[in-house]
């Protein structure tokens, strides 16, 4: 499982105005004045960039990642303290989480089986750490104007977000629900807030992307439409709307200020 520079720096602002505002907000709190975050999946820095503004000053993040040439764009983008971490994300009992004070990801649940879930879970319990997991994909779709083909090759995409992405049979748009009745069961204050990205024309470029990505997962799902709708919409990005949910969560340790 991978993502390139180039993806990750096209869909950075659409994130970035995605994630709900007050729940950013409250972790960053929860990180504490003196802020260890150990970001998981760090890529090339997103969440440390979404954090600017938001915690004190002298904060130390550790970036992990399995990409060497990604661990390098987030380190370059840490305005303070930073260490990398090149990790393969399947071994949760290597990461650095002794003396931190949060634990992030950013579009990372959704690709992550259950099993992996429950692990993490009981690891942050283990060092009752607070856990901030933004752009979780939630399963929803909408296109403006609507195409007759937008549910069933929504449908396939699903099925397909379930596929094995690395860490076993993916979770998919259940991975928010999974981590917050992991969190909860081990005595977690759990916070939701819808985090969609609402695209428009001004971003004909991610749109393309996306709804190629979408047909390819879709038309390897068994959905016949799944290309003409691909190409459909890559024509129409310079005037259409469209609305992919995410869900951000934060959870909080028994007895957290």
């Amino acid at each position: 499982m991978g993502f390139s520079a180039a993806w990750l720096a096209l869909r950075e602002p659409a994130d970035h105005a995605a994630r709900d505002a007050a729940l950013l907000r409250a972790a960053a709190q929860a990180a504490g004045p003196q802020a260890v975050i150990v970001d998981l999946g760090c890529g090339t820095g997103s969440t440390i960039r979404a954090f600017s503004g938001h915690l004190a000053a002298g904060s130390v993040w550790r970036l992990v990642d399995n990409d060497p040439e990604l661990l390098r764009h987030a380190a370059e983008a840490a305005p303070g303290g930073v260490t990398t971490h090149r990790i393969d994300l399947r071994d949760l009992d290597l990461l650095p989480l002794d003396g931190a004070s949060l634990v992030t990801a950013s579009a990372l649940l959704d690709l992550c089986s259950l099993d992996w879930v429950e692990r993490l879970a009981a690891r942050l319990a283990e060092h009752r750490l607070p856990f901030y997991a933004a752009l979780s994909y939630d399963g929803v779709m909408h296109w403006t104007p609507a195409d007759g083909a937008d549910a069933p090759v929504t449908q396939a995409f699903n099925r397909h977000q379930v596929s094995d992405k690395g860490f076993g049979p993916a979770l998919g748009p259940g991975a928010t629900d999974a981590m917050a009745a992991a969190l909860a069961r081990r005595g977690y204050e759990v916070h939701r807030a819808d985090s969609p990205w609402r695209l428009g024309p001004d971003q004909a470029a991610l749109q393309r992307e996306l709804v190629g990505g979408i047909a390819d997962a879709a038309d390897a799902a068994g959905e016949a439409q799944a290309k003409a709708w691909g190409g459909t919409r890559a024509a129409a990005a310079a005037t259409a709307l469209c609305h992919i949910g995410h869900t951000d969560l934060l959870a909080l340790p028994p007895d957290a200020p």
